[in-house]
């Protein structure tokens, strides 16, 4: 359930393979390991004593596993519903008198988890973790499933994490989410989905409403959304290099409702791009408004342009010694001509105030090598942009965005009480976002 709509991913949403994790197709071998031979203990009945002295039976040992991050300052956490999926749908134990069938036993567990959404803090301490996820149950049933939980948990809270750092780098400002070309097809449901949660909590924290927007359906396919975009390079090149006829049959082809945003870097001429496109749909934009055709003037309508520029190449509106790439100088002079192209027009009186608004409300978008960082820089220097795209830095994975999960043993339910069992250097600990979970909601 996240804390912003209160809805949680089902298995009908999610599509777990639980034949596959209920077999350990998805586990590291060792935790394979750790099932036949708990079996084989829970089998013979064998003991072994406890710290304290009593024996105990580790094939049917009741203990409780805790899962935490340890990115800091903090992390943003998403998967816990895929989680307790899991939990619910693939925790049991293969019956061998019975065929080989999978027996349940989700309903012997005690569950406490976070909402997804939750921001966790970390010190640098790691007997300051904060769990999102505690287990009570006999381990056996649920150690199969400790690398994919922590997979998803890693993952989904990785990108969410990073989306919500570039958001506030971006003040607020829309974050196009567009690396589903950086990785495999399969992951884009819950790529899009933890992207989609980094706005929510931005939103809530912020009180802003910058809104969610993906590129393709599947990123959207949690969440209830669906993918948008304009238009690619190859359209432009169909079109012979002629940008502006490529958006004119753009805005011919799609429903209005489609954005209207120009891709305006083919040629190496950003301010040349946009002003023909400018040009051209305005003319047909002041034939709408002339005919008091309001369907025909939100068709010509340009929206924004999209500036892609290359960072082998500087485009031509620049001078020599002038940066390449998209850049602060570059946003600045595509702004202002557009801002003045309805000047050189042929506009009656009439007009003109349409005209003037109709250039002066062209969005800019930049997109081509985007990070947190190259975005921060941007707004320190008040770029003129409206909107950022973003790719491969938000799948990024090294030192200062690892956001790795880990599940610890931390205590054994021994003679009616819980004992102490953590490693060196951990123990249990407790994160009042911790709820009590009904496994049957699943």
């Amino acid at each position: 359930m996240t804390l912003f709509d209160g809805q949680r991913l089902s298995q009908s949403i999610v599509r777990l393979d639980l034949d596959g994790l209920r077999r350990g197709l998805y586990a590291d071998k060792y935790f394979e390991n750790v099932t036949t031979i708990l079996e084989r203990a829970r089998l013979a009945d064998s003991t072994h004593p406890a710290r304290h002295g009593t024996q105990v039976q580790p094939g049917d040992l009741i203990v409780e596993a805790q899962i935490f991050t340890r990115r800091a300052p903090r992390a943003l956490v998403a998967g816990i519903d895929i989680a307790l999926l899991m939990l619910r749908h693939a925790a049991g134990i293969a019956v061998i008198s019975e065929g080989d069938s999978f027996r349940e036993t989700y309903a012997d567990f005690s569950v406490d988890a976070a909402h997804d959404g939750v921001m966790v803090a970390y010190d640098g301490e790691p007997e300051h973790v904060k769990p999102i996820l505690r287990i009570r149950g006999r381990y056996q049933d649920f150690a199969l499933l400790e690398t994919p939980i922590l997979g998803y948990l890693t993952r989904a809270s990785r990108i969410a994490t990073n989306v919500y750092d570039v958001l506030e780098a971006a003040n607020g400002k829309p974050i196009l989410y567009f690396p589903a070309r950086f990785d495999l097809p399969e992951v884009q449901a819950l790529d899009g989905y933890a992207y989609w949660l980094a706005v929510q909590r931005y939103n809530h924290d912020t009180g802003m409403t910058t809104r969610a927007a993906v590129s393709t359906d599947a990123q959207a396919s949690w969440w209830g959304g669906v993918g948008g975009g304009t238009m690619p390079h190859a359209l432009i090149a169909v079109y012979q290099g002629d940008t502006a006829a490529a958006m004119v049959a753009f805005a011919e082809a799609l429903p209005i409702a489609v954005a209207r945003i120009a891709l305006v870097d083919f040629n190496n001429d950003c301010v040349g791009a946009s002003l023909a496109c400018a040009r051209a749909l305005w003319a047909r934009h002041r034939a709408a408004l002339e005919a008091d055709d309001a369907d025909g003037a939100r068709r010509w309508r340009l929206d924004g342009v999209r500036l892609d520029t290359s960072a082998s190449v500087r485009d031509v509106s620049l001078d020599e010694g002038d940066p390449n790439g998209v850049n602060p100088k570059l946003v600045r002079l595509v702004r202002a001509a557009l801002d003045s192209a309805w000047e050189s027009w042929d506009v009656p009186a009439a007009l003109q105030d349409a005209a003037r608004a109709f250039c002066q409300g062209v969005k800019i978008v930049v997109t081509g090598g985007f990070s947190r960082d190259r975005i921060a820089a941007f707004e320190r220097d008040r770029v003129p942009v409206d909107s950022y795209g973003v790719g491969s830095s938000l799948l990024r994975n090294d030192s200062a965005s690892n956001t790795d999960f880990t599940m610890d043993i931390v205590r054994a339910r021994i003679d009616g009480a819980w004992v102490d069992v953590a490693k060196i250097g951990r123990r249990a600990n407790d994160n009042p976002d911790l709820q009590s979970i009904d496994l049957t909601q699943f």
